[in-house]
């Protein structure tokens, strides 16, 4: 096979991408720097490397067909992956670099943001992108490097790094805990039980750990975010069952209650991203350190 065939010159890689997303000849000409003729002329000598008819040609317009959309797709997302690739070995070189993390928003405000500036002391010329995620991490379209996500295992087709399991524990606010001096399992069937869309099973699981009947459950509201459950609990709506980790200050500032009834999900947090970007260097950095810390 004439893989050269298939290799395209970067020249007119470039000036097809940037027709095919204006869908304009004049404006990717702007984009690139070059004659409006000199991009119909790359696009038409790629047409014929390829023996495919790309655009539609609508008078002065130009149009993607399926074939030309489908092949933009891809290439955009190989061009996106040449940048990035270029701008790490760049980084490497210079000892600097960039990660784009996808995590969980509550896990990112409440545990993983007031120690990252421990990260920055280490590497002072790396940066670390946050993007809060909490729907599945597409890596092959979202320009995402690696995620912290929550989980009952491993991710296929992804290197995944088990960071700890999820120890919930029940949380109310300090007026709702004054209504009895103890609390064994029995009297939470008895309250307005808050829970998080994502982990919507989890009071059920709760209940059978101890042994209680799920008719007992009183289930409240649910939220999207973690965040918005504990601020409800702190505001007397509910009690709420959350990773131990993310009510930690409002624990320890008694501005939440937890109750000394430990359970351990069967979920667990986890660093994971796609085998490709197993040797970045700003990854293999923050993952060394991230471990470090649990």
């Amino acid at each position: 096979m004439n893989y050269r065939h298939l290799t395209p010159s970067m020249s007119l890689l470039l000036a097809f991408e940037a027709a095919a997303r204006h869908e304009s000849y004049t404006h990717a000409a702007l984009e690139l720097s070059l004659t409006q003729s000199a991009v119909s002329r790359q696009v038409q000598a790629l047409e014929q490397q390829l023996g495919l008819t790309l655009f539609r040609r609508e008078g002065r317009q130009v149009k993607l067909t399926d074939v030309g959309r489908l092949y933009q797709r891809e290439m955009s997302e190989a061009l996106g992956r040449i940048r990035s690739a270029t701008l790490q070995a760049m980084a490497y070189q210079s000892g600097s670099g960039t990660l784009r993390l996808a995590t969980l928003p509550t896990f990112g405000s409440k545990w993983l943001l007031p120690r990252l500036h421990d990260f920055y002391k280490s590497h002072p010329g790396m940066l670390v992108h946050i993007n809060s995620r909490i729907d599945t991490i597409d890596f092959e379209t979202s320009g995402i490097d690696a995620a912290i996500v929550v989980g009952n295992a491993d991710l296929p087709g992804l290197i995944s790094h088990r960071l700890h399991t999820e120890e919930l524990m029940v949380i109310m606010s300090p007026q709702a805990a004054k209504a009895h001096d103890a609390w064994p399992p029995e009297l939470i069937g008895g309250q307005t039980l808050l829970n998080v869309v994502s982990n919507s099973n989890v009071w059920g699981e709760w209940f059978s750990h101890h042994g209680l009947p799920h008719r007992m459950m009183r289930l409240g509201p649910s939220f999207e975010l973690t965040s918005h459950l504990i601020q409800a609990v702190r505001a007397g709506i509910g009690i709420g069952l959350v990773p131990r980790i993310l009510v930690a200050d409002e624990l320890a500032n008694a501005e939440l209650i937890g109750l000394d009834l430990p359970f351990a999900s069967q979920r667990s947090y986890y660093l994971t991203y796609p085998p490709r970007n197993e040797m970045l260097p700003s990854l293999i950095a923050f993952r060394t350190w991230l471990l470090e810390q649990i």
